[in-house]
């Protein structure tokens, strides 16, 4: 149980209403109740202001009329995140090995390693880490302190982890790489993965995502970058610190991303290419070629009726045919003012 003085203590704001209003959870503002603290980041949301019920209200200046009570930030929606945190904090084992696990590599005193986790030989797990049930983690692996990793994630050997990382199950560090060379009768021949998979500090990685370990080089995911569900990140990537990736996106070999960029879920980077600072690339877009400059790239096809998709396409394939009467067209067209 928090109060908004409290909160505003620790976290800034300005208060409206009364400070000692008691705050037990957070809730959306269209079914908060008494007790509950909302917030409202998108105007397109403001008309529930007049119906909530909730205790207090983080939002925007100036305060809207009628409400009890609200904190006002210009930045309502990280407020609310740390507001959440603080409310929510992740439980924390108490640290010890599990009788179950086997541990041939060095675990800090105040770590906890939870049942049936393998820690591989020379491996080193730091203070305060927390390595849920079935975790494989591979000979020569480094864990950052505080960090921690749900049931059933699987880190290949030689993989680093910085500080305060979070890792959730199914996701895997380190598998190879997809290097095949062709022999003359369409044979392929493995070529060995030989890089490591480096991860920097306050690194958030979602369930089912994978990332290879480089080929040669390594693989490099930078400080605060946060992955969602179920990516792909190949061989000898490069992602710079603070860039966030939604679900299901694809990052073919050798790709570098900058910091700060975003990437809209199901977006596909082929390999090789180089994406700046800054760059947003929206939901679904296929990238062919390197972007160097900041900014918003999109290159998906907004959905529609199939009949529309149909006859919309069939003109497509006709583009090539019309440019050249276009451009037959224009030549006859300046010949006659040539003429005149």
């Amino acid at each position: 149980m928090l109060r908004l003085d409290q909160i505003v203590a620790r976290l800034g704001g300005e208060i409206v209403g009364a400070g000692d209003t008691a705050i037990s959870r957070i809730a959306p503002i269209d079914n908060a109740g008494p007790g509950d603290l909302t917030f409202l980041s998108d105007p397109k949301y403001r008309h529930h202001l007049a119906t909530t019920r909730a205790a207090a209200v983080v939002m925007a200046p100036p305060a809207a009329d009628g409400l009890t009570a609200a904190i006002l930030t210009p930045q309502p929606y990280l407020y609310y995140a740390r507001v959440a945190q603080w409310l929510n904090p992740l439980p924390s084992p108490d640290p010890g090995i599990h009788s179950s696990a086997v541990v041939e590599g060095e675990v800090a005193a105040g770590a906890s390693i939870g049942p049936n986790v393998w820690v591989g030989a020379g491996a080193m797990i730091g203070e305060g880490v927390v390595i849920a049930a079935n975790c494989s983690i591979g000979a020569g692996v480094a864990i950052g302190a505080g960090s921690r990793l749900a049931p059933n994630v699987a880190v290949y050997s030689g993989a680093r982890l910085g500080a305060r990382c979070l890792v959730h199950s199914g996701a895997v560090i380190g598998a190879d790489g997809f290097g095949f060379a062709r022999e003359a009768d369409g044979a392929w021949v493995k070529i060995p993965q030989l890089g490591r998979v480096l991860i920097g500090d306050d690194v958030e990685i979602g369930a089912g995502t994978t990332i290879d370990r480089g080929a040669l080089g390594d693989t490099v995911i930078g400080d605060g970058v946060k992955l969602d569900n179920q990516i792909q990140i190949a061989h000898n990537v490069q992602i710079g610190a603070h860039t966030a990736i939604a679900g299901c996106v694809g990052i073919a070999g050798s790709t570098v991303i900058g910091a700060r960029c975003t990437l809209g879920g199901a977006a596909m980077i082929i390999g090789h290419l180089h994406i700046g600072d800054d760059v947003n690339i929206t939901a679904g877009t296929l990238v062919a070629k390197s972007i160097p400059g900041a900014g918003t790239y999109c290159g998906g096809v907004p959905f529609m009726e199939h009949g529309d998709w149909l006859r919309n396409f069939s003109r497509l394939r006709h583009l090539d045919a019309m440019t050249d009467k276009i451009r037959a067209l224009e030549k006859r067209l300046a010949a006659l003012e040539k003429k005149s």
